[in-house]
């Protein structure tokens, strides 16, 4: 089996590419595509390419949006369409679970199988309109799997994970305010992608971590692992509440968001990190 992982040097891709390595005698391939050579790349000799390169979401500032269209919707169908030519026959998308919508209240939510994307950004319909683009390229020749996966999360990531680490060992206090998110552990995801490509998977997905997480608790954990002493404190429950209304980042911290466990159930193991273990595997 030949692989080839398009977005070179991304946290996903780099961890993935090892784990397969590890774990099977697949070659694996990534190419680099910032650079406009990427298009004299002969595909023709992959079975599987797993498109990870896009432009990440955070907080994009308008000035970006015609950037993010062009990078999540318009490369990705253009990889697909040369994949396809070449006779690759599965491509695996990095979508997101945004391609619902962002949590903007702390109103609990519950995505389920009846459950209809509704971005309300333009990271989450760049992805949605990328995935109705591969959608129209797919038959039975090549194959479209996508992935819809919450937070990625794991030793050496970026994005809200790492800067909540770092509150954990610096806050004296946090509001005692409990939420549940879904999440997913690097580990997880690399061993879903690896069994994606064994099984040829085609559809779409929902991998997660099998516990769903809590800010407050991950908190805790943190600030302890690092000796540092928190007061964690109901008081400031009504300030979350308020703050809520006027500062999107406190809907991210302390909203409840989640896929109903069922979503994310397939007929192979990929669970194979527990949260507890994740998190200490990061410090």
């Amino acid at each position: 089996m030949n692989i080839l992982i398009t977005g070179a040097n991304s946290y996903v891709g780099t961890h993935v590419e090892a784990w397969i390595k590890a774990h099977t005698t697949y070659q694996v391939h990534t190419l680099d595509m910032l650079r406009e050579t990427w298009r004299e790349t002969d595909f023709s000799i992959y079975d599987v390419i797993y498109h990870v390169a896009g432009l990440a979401h955070v907080n994009p500032s308008p000035s970006m949006e015609a950037l993010y269209y062009k990078v999540n919707r318009d490369l990705t169908i253009e990889v697909a369409r040369k994949a396809k030519e070449a006779g690759v026959k599965q491509f695996i998308f990095m979508s997101s679970m945004i391609v619902f919508h962002e949590s903007q209240s702390l109103q609990p939510e519950k995505l389920t199988a009846d459950s209809q994307p509704c971005p309300n950004g333009f990271y989450g319909d760049s992805k949605l309109q990328a995935e109705n683009g591969l959608h129209e390229l797919e038959c039975d020749t090549f194959k479209i799997c996508i992935l819809r996966p919450p937070m990625i999360y794991g030793k050496g990531s970026k994005g809200n994970f790492p800067r909540l680490i770092k509150l954990a060992a610096k806050t004296p206090v946090f509001p005692d305010f409990h939420s549940q998110r879904s999440m997913l552990y690097i580990d997880n995801l690399a061993e879903f992608v690896l069994q994606a490509i064994t099984h040829q998977l085609s559809g779409t997905f929902y991998p997660q971590n099998r516990e769903l997480s809590n800010t407050v608790e991950i908190v805790r954990y943190f600030a302890k692992a690092q000796n540092h002493r928190i007061w964690i404190t109901k008081g400031f429950n009504p300030l979350v509440r308020m703050a809520s209304h006027f500062l999107q980042p406190v809907n991210k911290l302390f909203g409840t968001y989640y896929y109903a466990p069922e979503m994310s159930k397939v007929d192979f193991e990929y669970q194979i990190v527990g949260l507890e273990e994740s998190l200490k595997r990061i410090l």
